[in-house]
């Protein structure tokens, strides 16, 4: 993936073009030493000029009002709408400018010049921060609502948190993190050996940029770790921009421009002859960036070379409108030529998945010449999630589930006013369950039935104790036995039973999972090690077992801050922390056991694990013999792993009636709610009344009270 710039040949700007910004895809603005606002059109770049401001005022930074809020009326006649940016200037001012260049409002916030202006993403708030070391936080019709801290120092630069409750400034070499409640104390650390000169925040992944005069930019997470530091550049780092999704970030210095993945390593650097990058600023699609530059000039950037690969097929993002699909079996070339630019695509389960800023594109790996085409309904897709039977568009507001004919299903509704920006891996889809986690409380996991788009069955949102990092759902197996598998805050591994409110911790700590696409395996990722659960499910049937189903492999090619990426096959695809590919490889054994046993192939299952002679391997069979009630190989399962005492329970389930030995294979799990709850409707059946007697009388020992009543007449 790289960058492709273009600007023109003469510079609009007659000054330093010091700041930049975006309304739309095709629609963006930059102010300059020349006092000028310029309104550029990227479909002609030709820009027009909106505002000349008044003499001996020079604009510094401007921050369009988020997308993701919404408007809100002003004490004026006229409101505060989504079409306004702030423009901070020398004169320790800053202005709300409307579209048509009109200024709305301008407020004297510091004393010496006003460097910075920025809008909460939740659009509730601005701070302001400037050359007198003041971080002030004002309310968006422009009152003052606090004086957040002083600094002896001039503050450069300033960024919210995802949640808009802290701001992340810098000030000398350091960075601090200071809530908006009064008398808490901030997060404050070095970052780096010079001034820092510009920070910024993602609202999704929750990372912090920075760049300093020491020629590096770093990464780091929200409490100050340090998570990636950049080799020494040939100048200052003058400028950082996150990508919306956040998966990318842009660095700006002295003739180049830089692409970087959010771990850090870097996709790509273009050179260009245009001076220092002041300001960045990326398209609310992210799929193009714009720098303002020292000479006046305004670059813009599109990216290319995406690639997707699924078996034999690879796929590669050309140019702007095409990409082009290479079958590598027999070398043959089909291209895709779309209306207007790329903004999200998605491969995967035999489709391909394309949005431009007005349509979508569905293609079958069995017909690349005749696509399904439907129009958006928002016009801008953040997210695409695919399953094996639908999709999922996150656009502007709302959630859309769409068939892979084009017939648009009933979308889910979250309880949040509006829907921000989600990530990939707070999203997962299936066959029949939609899993998100809440935009605004991260411990909650809301999970809706794709057919009817309602929250699933009676049961509240999944609620955790700590925030959830990443969801995912499995791909294979009945809706009843659905299983999520989400990593917290803490890096541990919860797997829970979509169906009933059963929650249980199966390992960590891990830095991603990955269902594979076929069968019910699931690995993690952890430093210089791959985790497998070759059975996730013994944990709800006989959780004894389920360190014997876990496998640790030790693998130190697989480095640090590794991005797990597909698990498919016998194979796993992960990105290093420095950007490289591997392939990590299992053992077939497992995934082949799961097929059989899915197949009803009992008798080619005990051959396999008898071959293969692997402990684990016998553990998942006994866990898929007793959830598939195959009493007889469940107990050549247990008896090759020497659990003796599961053995002989096994025989006396298989003399009992059908209720008492499904109480009693419930019994092998530790599922004693479920016991009670099939002893206690069997009882009801057989002796009307006698289950309120258990209720008053034997309120713990109602179990055991069966074994005390004569068979029932089918017996």
């Amino acid at each position: 993936m790289r960058l492709k710039t273009s600007f023109l040949k003469d510079s609009k700007h007659t000054g330093v073009a010091g700041c930049v910004g975006w309304l739309s895809a095709n629609e963006a603005y930059s102010c300059g030493d020349d006092r000028w606002i310029l309104c550029w059109n990227t479909i002609s770049g030709e820009p027009t000029k909106l505002l000349q401001l008044p003499d001996f005022v020079f604009p510094l930074h401007l921050h369009w009002f988020p997308r993701t809020a919404t408007s809100v009326p002003s004490s004026s006649k006229k409101a505060i709408t989504n079409e306004l940016f702030a423009l901070s200037t020398t004169d320790g001012k800053y202005h709300l400018v409307s579209r048509s260049g009109h200024i709305e409002k301008s407020v004297d916030a510091h004393r010496g010049a006003a460097l910075c202006v920025c809008w909460s993403y939740d659009g509730t708030a601005l701070a302001t921060v400037g050359e007198d070391g003041l971080i002030k936080i004002w309310s968006r019709t422009g009152m003052l609502r606090s004086t957040l801290a002083q600094q002896g120092n001039p503050v450069y630069s300033v960024a919210w948190s995802p949640d808009s409750d802290r701001v992340a400034f810098t000030t000398g070499q350091q960075i601090i993190v200071k809530p908006l409640q009064p008398n808490t104390k901030p997060l404050q650390w070095k970052a780096h050996d010079g001034v820092v000169l510009k920070v910024d925040w993602n609202p999704l992944n929750g990372l912090i940029v920075s760049g300093g005069e020491d020629c590096r930019y770093k990464v780091w997470d929200s409490y100050g770790q340090v998570l990636y530091t950049s080799a020494i550049l040939e100048y200052p780092v003058t400028a950082v921009a996150w990508a919306p999704n956040g998966d990318y970030f842009a660095v700006g210095s002295f003739n180049s421009l830089r692409l970087c993945n959010k771990a850090g390593w870097s996709h790509c650097v273009e050179k260009h002859t245009t001076g220092s990058t002041f300001g960045l600023a990326w398209a609310p699609d992210g799929t193009r960036v714009a720098a303002a530059c020292g000479d006046g000039h305004v670059i813009f950037a599109h990216m290319i070379g995406q690639r997707w690969e699924r078996g034999a097929f690879e796929l590669t993002l050309s140019k702007r409108r095409t990409i082009q699909v290479r079958n590598v079996l027999n070398d043959a070339l089909d291209l895709l030529e779309f209306r207007d630019p790329v903004v999200k695509a998605s491969f995967d389960f035999g489709y391909l998945i394309v949005t431009t800023s007005l349509q979508c594109y569905i293609y079958s790996i069995k017909n690349w010449n005749t696509p399904v085409l439907f129009d958006l309904k928002e016009g801008s897709v953040g997210l695409i999630v695919q399953s094996p039977k639908h999709f999922l568009l996150a656009e502007a507001g709302a959630l859309h589930l769409y068939s892979y004919e084009g017939r648009s299903l009933p979308s889910p509704l979250l309880p949040v006013p509006r829907l921000p920006t989600l990530g990939q891996f707070t999203v997962s889809l299936c066959s029949d369950t939609l899993a998100v986690r809440d935009p605004i409380d991260g411990k909650v996991v809301h999970l809706f039935d794709t057919v009817t788009g309602r929250p699933l069955g009676i049961r509240k949102p999944l609620q955790h104790k700590l925030e959830v990092q990443e969801v995912a759902l499995e791909q294979v197996g009945p809706p009843a036995e659905r299983k999520l598998a989400f990593v917290d805050s803490n890096q541990d591994v919860y797997l829970a039973h979509v169906r009933l409110s059963a929650i249980t911790r199966i390992g960590g700590p891990v830095s991603g999972l990955a269902w594979h696409v076929d069968t019910s395996l699931l690995c993690g990722l952890q430093d210089h090690a791959l985790l497998l659960w070759l059975c996730p499910g013994a944990a709800f049937i006989d959780p004894q077992l389920l360190p014997l189903t876990q496998t640790h492999r030790d693998s130190p090619e697989v480095g640090k801050a590794a991005q797990l990426l597909s698990f498919s096959g016998s194979m796993v695809q992960v990105r290093r922390a420095d950007g490289a590919l591997i392939q990590l490889h299992t053992l077939p054994y497992p995934g082949l056991l799961h097929t059989q046993v899915t197949r009803g192939l009992w008798p080619a299952a005990l051959r396999l694990c008898r071959s293969a002679k692997l402990p684990s391997l016998w553990a998942v069979l006994s866990v898929l013999a007793i959830q598939g009630k195959q009493l007889k190989t469940a107990e050549l399962a247990y008896a090759a792993i020497g659990k003796v005492d599961k053995v002989l329970w096994l025989r006396q389930a298989m003399d009992l009636p059908s209720e008492a030995q499904q109480a009693k294979m419930l019994g092998l799990g530790s599922q004693a709610n479920e016991v009670d709850h099939i002893l206690t409707q069997d009882v009801g059946r057989r002796f009307p009344g006698a289950v309120q007697v258990l209720q008053q009388r034997l309120p713990q020992h109602g179990c055991a009270l069966l074994y005390w009543l004569p068979p029932s007449p089918s017996c």
